[in-house]
């Protein structure tokens, strides 16, 4: 018997709840038995079109990313990032409405995300918009280069430090759109030439990180801290336990309905081309 370790490379967007929800893993905190983990930070879009070519072996994605690669990961069902009753964010430099955004120029993170998804689906082809990495979107729109900005991550508590308005909060329309069904923003999604066994145990692997940093969060946020731009402790604290808690340890049938119905709407609406057969790991 060979006692090389198997080795997985995982994906995560350089964010606090992300890093949270790794801290056990990339601090050494647990056990992984035959598999050797390592990590790479990049922003969302960024793994989401690396997972397209199916670049790494674990990896944070955007569901609405997933839909495009079906045939290369299945999602894990551990490590979900879920906006119940809150999520991405619209922002102006004034307050107006939400017809006053049709025809407007928005700055998105990225074409595959989630949020980006949901303000189609809000919105649908009435607006323009221009990619821009996550962490530069609320300057753009302060600095009057865009109308209106997406913002994903901890630009939904700071986005008034720049003095911007909120217009709307997708996590609050599709809540209130699908009866009390939060929104499936991000997940982790395992590649399948791994083989079933392989899927299985790195997942459980993955909840025991999640679970650790939960039973040890100060230590988790601590390590969190350093990718919490503009947050103070308290505000990033705040943010880890917006994205990562019970949802995060499992999605449930409410979260998996959730999923589902997130990726059927985008289809029915001709954002997604294809129906999306959702697979669950674990």
């Amino acid at each position: 018997m060979s006692s090389e370790k198997i080795l997985i490379n995982i994906g995560h967007s350089p964010d606090p709840d992300d890093a949270f929800m790794f801290h056990a893993l990339a601090n050494d905190k647990i056990g992984t038995g035959r598999y050797e983990f390592t990590h790479t930070l990049q922003d969302i879009e960024t793994l989401n079109r690396r997972a397209l070519k199916g670049e790494l072996e674990l990896t944070a994605v955007s569901l609405h990313g997933y839909a495009y690669m079906t045939d290369k990961y299945a999602i894990c069902s551990c490590g979900a990032s879920m906006g119940d009753n809150y999520g991405p964010m619209v922002v102006a430099r004034k307050p107006c409405s939400i017809e006053d955004l049709k025809g407007k120029k928005i700055a998105v993170p990225g074409e595959l995300t989630s949020a980006f998804l949901a303000l189609k689906l809000l919105l649908g082809d009435t607006f323009t918009h221009e990619v821009h990495d996550f962490d530069q979107i609320l300057n753009v729109v302060a600095a009057g280069e865009a109308d209106a900005g997406l913002i994903i991550h901890e630009g939904q508590l700071t986005y008034q430090n720049q003095g911007l308005s909120l217009i709307v909060d997708l996590g609050k329309w599709w809540y209130e759109e699908t009866d009390g069904l939060p929104l499936p923003l991000g997940a982790n999604a395992i590649r399948k030439d791994l083989g079933r066994e392989v899927m299985e145990e790195v997942t459980a692997i993955l909840k025991q990180s999640i679970q650790y940093g939960l039973d040890h969060r100060e230590d988790a946020l601590t390590h969190a801290l350093q990718y919490g731009r503009d947050l103070d402790r308290a505000k990033a604290d705040e943010f880890v336990g917006m994205y990562v808690n019970d949802w995060t340890l499992d999605f449930g049938e409410k979260g998996r309905q959730a999923v589902r119905l997130l990726l059927q709407r985008g289809y029915v609406a001709g954002i997604i081309p294809n129906p999306v057969d959702v697979e669950f790991i674990g």
